[in-house]
């Protein structure tokens, strides 16, 4: 079998990824792109195939959530040309579609994307541990901050006590004083 090597850069690959639904997803028309396909050859593969994508997988955008991101695109146009909202793919969804577009392109993109997906899923994990780490010394620096009060406070006292002492009664044996 004659090897294919597809170089897409990571960086462009991950200014794909969307977070929606609480997902990092990818447009059905970006991956079109990058399986050098039509938007509707993608489309009609996947819906001859829709039981290989249950809605964890795949689901069609509303139209409030294509307007908010096609607001971050900036286009003008009304859905970019297309009569139907896009289909947006998660992770699961990007490995399925490389059993429904069997081309040498699909399969090495895929293979591209989904080491993209582990990078990112990676960075957000190594992230997470460092606010974790942060949020840690946070609150060890929030107790510090209280003791450190406290030490100051009693300081404070003291120094106030030196500087205006109370006059205190002399305790002891008094030696009477003899008269001449």
């Amino acid at each position: 079998m004659n090897e294919l090597t597809i170089s897409i850069p990571d960086e462009m690959l991950m200014s794909k990824i969307y977070f929606i639904r609480e997902q990092k997803v990818m447009l059905d028309s970006d991956l079109a792109e990058l399986y050098k396909v039509e938007t509707k050859q993608l489309k009609r593969q996947v819906n001859r195939n829709i039981e290989r994508f249950p809605q964890d997988f795949m689901f069609e955008l509303t139209q409030e959530e294509f307007d908010r991101l096609r607001c971050q695109f900036g286009t003008s146009n009304n859905r970019g040309g297309t009569r139907h909202l896009p289909y947006v793919f998660t992770e699961h969804g990007v490995l399925m579609l490389s059993s429904v577009l069997s081309s040498q392109q699909a399969v090495q993109v895929n293979i591209q994307i989904m080491r993209v997906f582990t990078r990112v899923r990676k960075m957000l994990f190594d992230n997470t541990e460092l606010r974790l780490a942060i949020e840690e010394i946070r609150r060890k620096t929030d107790n510090n901050t209280k003791n450190i009060e406290v030490v100051f406070k009693y300081l404070d006292e003291l120094i106030e006590k030196k500087e205006n002492p109370v006059p205190r009664k002399v305790v002891g044996f008094k030696i009477p004083q003899k008269k001449p």
